[in-house]
């Protein structure tokens, strides 16, 4: 009996270690296959140092120059004039803009001018006795007076008695009171300075005006200008009188403009000066956005690159036999999508399109257009 249970045993011990080493062949880790090792192509370009112009740009919104608001300075109805006081109205230098009810303030001024009339009509007998020299040119300044017209001057008086005695009778009194209701009367047809256009309306026929009210606004679409704000090291390349070019955002039109005026004072908060340019041209608009060009002096031996190549602003990846390496240059002068460079070799190889993961000594295959 012992016998039978010990050969069960022994062929039991026999089963199981056949079974674990079996399961430890099928469970050790087989070796890792070794991966191919990637090599990006890239796309590089060849320095070759040359004279690169410095252009610098700014942008800015056209204001024209001249302009004006419109404000009543007197108190009526707003009459209808030949043409419609709307924006979008062109008016030629002199004629009426804006013409208000003043039938009120005409009747009190020709009052005034009754009272004058009657107050010179009284005193001719007394200059006649009194100063027959000076007969004459009273009595023809009282006949050539017309109540329809403006006044006239009075005539000049030749002495002091006589210029005591006129004053003394009020004429001067008189005569400035009807010269003041005159120049008023003048606020109450507003007249073009200048041949140009209405560009914002406030105010309707019919709408009482009152003194204050601001009416519309007027331009002349003519001549504009535009103020940029350039950086206070550029100072020196700002002069009255230098020319510069002007483009719109889709850069399909170009303009040449004329620096008129500099701003003498730096703008403390982001060091730039206020550069105003004069520019002409039919088809610009009041509020058009504009980008300045202004050809400053040119960098000699320099390269210019894409700003999105920097790798910390002062260096720049290279191509040394199929691997990368990163190599410090001298950025000179800065635009929006480019940087002008010092610095590099005549037939140094740069990265001409920036490459994910870059890094020193990473293996790379030039792009070859023939092969691609």
């Amino acid at each position: 009996m012992r016998k039978i249970i010990s050969i069960v045993l022994a062929v039991l011990l026999l089963i199981g270690a056949g079974l674990l080493a079996k399961y430890l062949i099928d469970s050790k880790q087989k070796p890792m296959e070794v991966a191919d090792k990637i090599v990006k192509t890239v796309f590089t370009e060849t320095i070759t140092n040359k004279s690169i112009p410095i252009i610098i740009t700014a942008n800015g919104t056209l204001v024209a120059k001249n302009k004006i608001e419109l404000y009543a300075e007197v108190q009526g109805i707003l009459e209808n004039s030949s043409k419609d006081f709307k924006a979008g109205t062109s008016f030629n230098k002199g004629e009426t803009l804006i013409k208000i009810n003043s039938d009120e303030f005409y009747a009190n001024l020709q009052a005034q001018k009754s009272m004058l009339f009657n107050a010179l009509t009284a005193i001719i007998p007394d200059i006649r006795l009194d100063f027959p020299n000076e007969y004459l040119k009273w009595q023809t300044y009282l006949q050539n007076f017309d109540l329809n017209k403006p006044i006239q001057k009075l005539p000049e008086t030749s002495s002091e008695k006589e210029k005591f005695f006129i004053s003394g009778r009020g004429i001067l009194t008189s005569y400035y009171n009807v010269k003041n209701l005159e120049v008023k009367l003048s606020k109450y047809t507003l007249r073009a300075p200048f041949s140009g256009i209405l560009t914002e309306s406030l105010v309707n026929p019919g709408t009482l005006i009152r003194p204050g009210q601001k009416l519309g606004e007027f331009i002349d679409p003519s001549v504009y200008e535009i103020s940029v704000a350039i950086k206070s090291e550029y100072r020196d390349l700002l002069q009255i009188g230098k020319q510069v070019e002007l483009y719109n955002l889709e850069k399909t039109k170009n303009w040449i403009g004329k620096v008129i005026r500099i701003n003498g004072k730096v703008n403390a908060s982001t060091q730039t000066i206020n550069a105003i340019i004069d520019v002409h041209g039919t088809d610009l608009k009041e509020g058009q956005y504009l980008e300045v060009a202004l050809h400053a002096k040119s960098e000699e031996n320099a390269f210019e690159v894409s700003r999105n190549l920097l790798v910390e602003r002062t260096q720049l990846y290279v191509v040394k036999d199929s691997i990368l390496d990163l190599v410090v240059i001298n950025p000179v002068f800065e635009n929006k999508t480019t940087v002008v460079i010092k610095g590099l070799e005549d037939g140094t190889k740069i990265l001409s399109k920036p490459v994910p993961g870059a890094h020193v000594g990473m293996l790379v295959k030039l792009f070859n257009e023939n092969n691609k």
